[in-house]
Order: structure tokens, then sequence, then C-alpha cells
């Protein structure tokens, strides 16, 4: 297994980030263009940043990006406004299809809309993010989900999607995977770093217990777990800056397709 190093301005000397190949026993090469169709995944944890990379890679190739974590935290705010048990899954899954989730492309980033009416700020609170794993485990919910992520990757047919599925199970013929990571300790640091950076106070260790348990409860269920796709890349994003994750996603792109 090959691998390389890229280094941190703000790493030990000897501290890298690996990127490696996860490789199927028969790999398929897949010739692709820049100015073509095109689906690019990014799975991962929770705390190495999925959105934020997937939403600047996307604006730096010229493509779309989806956000399938904002449609399961709309689907846990609709629990919780509605007075839901996330154990009635039929009820929940049922008024998850009235509400229509679908994306406002016109916005920057895209805009999650139930009922036609904007979540962006309210997916993003503490009571929903403390419920949205078990939520994303209930099986009926993720078929459907599945169903409309393909969806809009068919109106969208130029996509940066990422999530925790999207190269193991939503999109396992995308042109490129990966699968960003980082220690719990790390995303942690940095979940308290953004939060007291928004003037919420934060326990680093409170966040490092939360993370621990979400990636327990992201690899442990049935139905669409968080793993490392096959012919994926892994990136550990440790010891990197924002920009550097970014521009070793693109150049990794640039490098597989075929130049036009």
């Amino acid at each position: 297994m090959s691998t390389h190093a890229v280094h941190s301005v703000e790493a030990e000397p000897d501290a890298a980030v690996i990127v490696r190949q996860l490789r199927p026993t028969a790999v398929q090469v897949h010739v692709f263009r820049l100015d073509q169709p095109i689906i690019i995944t990014i799975d991962g944890p929770a705390g190495t940043g999925k959105s934020s990379v997937a939403r600047a890679l996307a604006k730096r190739l010229g493509l779309d990006f989806l956000d399938t974590g904002a449609m399961y935290r709309a689907a846990a705010a609709i629990a919780l406004d509605y007075g839901i048990p996330i154990t009635d899954a039929d009820r929940l899954v049922e008024t998850v299809k009235q509400a229509d989730l679908h994306f406002d492309w016109s916005a920057d980033p895209p805009t999650i809309l139930a009922w036609g009416r904007s979540l962006s700020d309210r997916i993003r609170q503490p009571d929903v993010t403390a419920i949205v794993s078990p939520v994303a485990g209930i099986p009926a919910l993720r078929q459907h989900m599945v169903a409309k992520q393909r969806i809009i990757a068919q109106q969208h047919p130029r996509l940066v999607s990422e999530g925790r599925d999207q190269g193991s199970v939503v999109f396992p013929d995308a042109n490129v995977k990966f699968y960003l990571d980082a220690s719990a300790q790390v995303r942690a640091m940095r979940r308290a770093q953004q939060l007291r950076a928004g003037g919420i106070p934060a326990d680093e260790q409170q966040l490092l217990r939360e993370i621990v348990e979400r990636d327990r409860s992201d690899m442990s269920r049935s139905d669409g777990p968080l793993v490392r796709p096959e012919g994926g890349i892994v990136v550990d994003t440790s010891h990197l800056l924002f920009d550097e994750v970014v521009s070793e996603l693109e150049s990794i792109v640039r490098r597989k397709a075929e130049e036009p």
C-alpha cells in the first residue's frame, strides 16, 4: 500500500497527514473529466470538517455541493418540533415524507427546506445534534433519504456529496471517494474552539465523550453504518489546516481526472 505525506505548518516536525487508498480485490479504473458529469464523495466521522471541506472543494472544482447530514438533522428537528418520539419510526418517516425535504440551490450553501421553510438555523442547535445519530439509524428513514440523494444526483450530475455512507452505499461507483479522519481528541478540540468562537461555553472533555459515543453509534448501526468505502482515499486531517485539506483533495481529484 503506497503512502505519501503532506506536512502541516501547525504540526510537529514529524507530524504528517497520511493519504492512502483502500483498494478492493479488483480495481476498476474510471476515467473522467471535470467538465462532464462527476460525483465525488466525502465520508467520515463527526467533527472532521466534511461539510466545510466538501463545500470548498465543490466551489474550487465548479461542482454542486450536497450536505446529506443536513437532511438527517432536518429529520431530527422535525421529530423534536412535532413531538414525535424517535421510537415511533413509522410516524417520523411519514412526517418527513410530508415535509418534502429539499434544497434551495440558489443559496450558498444550499438551504435545507421543510414544507418550503428553511431549517438551516434550527438543524445546528444542540438538541438536534443530541438525537441526530439515533434518528439517522432508522432504516426506513435512511432508505427514504438514500432515494432522495440519488434523485438529487440525477438533477445535479456534477456533485460533491458528503456524509457517512456516500461512497459505501449511496454512490458506490463515484468517480472519487474520500474518507476524512482525525483523532477524537482533535475533533473535540476543534468543536470546542468553534463553539467558543460563537460565544458558547464548551466543555472539551464532555465533547470528547459525545464524539466517542457518536462514533460508536454511527459505526455500529445496521443500516448505512460509517465505514471506509472500498477504493476510498483516506485523509487524516489531524495536523492539517482547513485550506491544506481542501488543496490536498483538489490535487488528488485533478490528478485522477482526464485532462480536457
